[in-house]
């Protein structure tokens, strides 16, 4: 269970990046704003919204994962996972930015915001939800480490569930900003922002400790034998 705390946490500390990437959609919802109740509820829905569209990634990659254990490569995975992460996290800034997005995603995210304009336009429950699930589909470098953690679990059941997991620890910042505005000062975000770096590596120390099998409870369990006998016994 430690990989999912260490979703929640991933998810809570990484709020405070996700008020800065996502707070113009937040603070911009299509809300009613007569009635307390249905604005809770309609931030609530746009939320697990977000949710919703983490959890399918979480299954997919799990899925992606999945088929790395069933090869018996999940070691492997695990640190090269971790070593992945350190690298961008190590990364000078410099090098980073000479990554270029492709033309074919800027035309994604293109037709992404054509969908979003067009449903702050209306005032539904249903169309702040979808509102959440196409904002879970914008690039965001949280979502990337999040899926890593969920290819890591080497199951689409418990991926979807890490990402969900994930996506939940975002919600106590990202309700009160939609609820009450700029109350999050830009001195605690720029705080949390530079916690974030150092929980980052620990995650992906902790996927490293984990491929090395070291047989060390709750951080380097012993991978489960079961799963790479049953393949050898497929194959006789």
């Amino acid at each position: 269970m430690n990989i999912f705390w260490t979703a929640i946490t991933l998810g809570f500390l990484g709020s405070f990046h996700c008020v800065g990437m996502c707070g113009p959609i937040a603070l911009a919802l299509p809300l009613n704003q007569n009635s307390v109740l249905s604005k809770i509820t309609g931030v609530l829905l746009y939320n697990f919204g977000r949710m919703f569209t983490y959890a399918l990634f979480g299954g997919l990659f799990g899925l992606v994962g999945q088929s790395f254990v069933i090869a018996g490569y999940q070691q492997a995975l695990s640190i090269t996972l971790g070593i992945a992460i350190l690298v961008m996290v190590l990364l000078p800034s410099q090098l980073v930015s000479r990554f270029r997005i492709t033309t074919s995603i800027f035309s994604f995210i293109g037709k992404i915001k054509q969908q979003l304009g067009s449903l702050f336009k209306k005032k539904s429950y249903s169309s702040l939800f979808f509102i959440g699930t196409l904002n879970g589909l914008l690039p965001c470098g949280l979502v990337y480490l999040g899926i890593a953690g969920a290819i890591a679990t080497g199951n689409s059941l418990q991926g979807s569930f890490f990402m969900a997991t994930f996506g939940f620890g975002t919600f106590p910042a990202m309700v009160i900003l939609s609820l009450l505005g700029n109350s999050i000062s830009i001195n605690f975000r720029s705080k949390i922002r530079k916690v974030m770096p150092l929980f980052v590596i620990s995650m992906a120390l902790l996927l490293i400790l984990r491929g090395m099998n070291l047989g060390i409870p709750y951080v380097s369990p012993e991978m489960s034998a079961t799963k790479v006998e049953c393949h050898k016994c497929c194959h006789k």
